[in-house]
């Protein structure tokens, strides 16, 4: 009985960010379709910052009807609204309708907004409700929650994604009296299986958690819930692992713990280590915060395209992939060897800035960038990206673990600061790229570098 629990647990995990993490890696096939071309990172990075208006809604419900609002409808709602945008983008993703002169993906985006709204709702839903079970079926939920990334990821690689080859062909030059011209074109050979496919496979990850979900919500409650703290120390690392750049988890996980104060009050049970950091040490704690969720939330995210797009389809598709995938390797990294020490974090946080930089500067050079063509500038972009996600997250990972045993009030701050970097590079790259114009596009097979 206790193992189906942890396989309910683990499978209702998937659904919370696998269907934005699948948008993401899938990328590398998307691009090459739809009218925005390499723009479309920056879109889908608004896209996202927009839809935390989701989880804003149900935390001021919470606050001014508490007790008012059903947990596990939401759940089933945005579970069910994942599972039908899922196959709505199956059939109708490279769908275009033109808006002020020019095709634009107004289907996808439409769609993309309603799932990145139930993955960001469930940050504030799911594990409120998990707070119902005992504490050791928390872990396991969390792992499935990592899945969500590590699993799309893999598939990714699997599929094949956007592999692409120069082929000569002719055009006609429309002149009776002129010959054809030949040119070079950039033809795109098939992926073992089309971004159909992977949609419909989102789909099915979604209606896995949804049906974990129901039978978890079903299941008789006749095993004794847990008297000691939900979230135990034990599992500091993977609750902020998951939850950190959404403020609302923790707040709601308080506001969901049915036993009251007194209760909890006077259980005998050993306190966290108040570590009493100092009002400079909390400024540059906050400020790296700021500083990592805006460069990976926002600023990079937006330019991915032109950082790698350069150097081909292939190392496009790999960067999009490994780096989804060292996510959650970060943060089993975390959980065996938890680094609290500031300098340490700080080195961290400056080499993955050093990163985040190269691929910055790869992408500002786009269509041209330093070792173009080569295998050594395709390994070096692959592994920056990878390098720069999992560095970053780590950082990130051990920050909240930090305010978490500073004080409760302290991680809420920390989720409010990491969307405010979110939110600032949303809103930073997306008129430079969109608007300005800074960075530029090019053809694989065509574009002409100077050697």
């Amino acid at each position: 009985m206790s193992l189906l629990v942890h396989v309910l647990a683990c499978c209702f995990g998937l659904g919370s960010w696998v269907a934005v993490n699948g948008l993401w890696v899938e990328l590398p096939l998307i691009v090459n379709t739809l009218p925005e071309g390499w723009e479309l990172p920056s879109y889908l990075t608004v896209i996202i910052q927009l839809a935390n208006l989701g989880p804003l809604l149900v935390t001021v419900m919470h606050k001014l009807c508490p007790g008012r609002l059903r947990e596990s409808a939401v759940i089933y709602s945005v579970l069910s609204i994942g599972v039908l945008a899922c196959v709505q983008l199956a059939f109708f993703w490279d769908e275009t309708t033109v808006v002020a002169a020019a095709p634009r993906s107004t289907v996808f985006f439409i769609l993309t907004l309603f799932l990145a709204l139930v993955d960001c709702t469930s940050s504030v839903t799911f594990l409120p409700f998990m707070m119902q079970l005992p504490a050791h079926y928390i872990t396991t939920y969390f792992i499935g929650e990592g899945l969500s990334g590590f699993i799309p990821g893999l598939v990714a690689l699997g599929q094949g994604v956007g592999m692409a080859k120069c082929v000569n062909a002719t055009q006609s030059s429309g002149n009776l009296t002129e010959k054809d011209i030949y040119i070079v074109q950039t033809q795109y050979l098939l992926p073992n299986f089309s971004t159909e496919v992977f949609f419909f496979f989102l789909a099915a990850m979604m209606c896995i958690s949804l049906l974990a979900f129901f039978a978890l919500n079903r299941f008789p409650r006749s095993f004794e819930l847990s008297t000691e703290n939900l979230v135990s120390d034990t599992d500091t690392v993977a609750s902020v692992c998951f939850g950190l750049d959404n403020p609302g988890v923790v707040t709601d996980v308080q506001n969901s713990n049915p036993k009251p104060h007194s209760e909890v009050s006077g259980q005998a049970r050993p306190q966290l280590a108040k570590p009493g950091h100092s009002v400079y040490q909390l400024a540059f704690i906050y400020f790296m915060v700021v500083c990592v969720n805006g460069a990976t939330n926002g600023l990079l995210p937006s330019v991915q395209t032109y950082s790698c797009m350069p150097y081909g389809n292939l190392a496009y598709h790999l960067s999009a992939a490994l780096a989804s995938c060292a996510n959650p390797v970060a943060c089993i990294v975390a959980l065996f060897f938890p680094k609290r020490s500031l300098v340490l974090l700080g080195v961290l946080c400056l080499l993955g800035s050093v990163f985040g930089g190269y691929n910055m500067a790869m992408a500002a050079m786009s269509p041209c960038p330093i070792l173009q063509g080569s295998v050594l500038g395709e390994t070096i972009i692959v592994l920056s990206w990878v390098f720069f996600t999992g560095t970053l997250s780590y950082v990130k990972v051990m920050v909240g673990v930090i305010l978490r045993d500073e004080s409760h009030s302290a991680l809420v701050w920390c989720g409010a600061a990491a969307q405010t970097g979110s939110l600032l590079g949303s809103a930073i790259m997306f008129p430079l790229v969109n608007v300005c114009n800074l960075f530029e596009s090019g053809d694989f097979c065509n574009t002409k570098c100077p050697l």
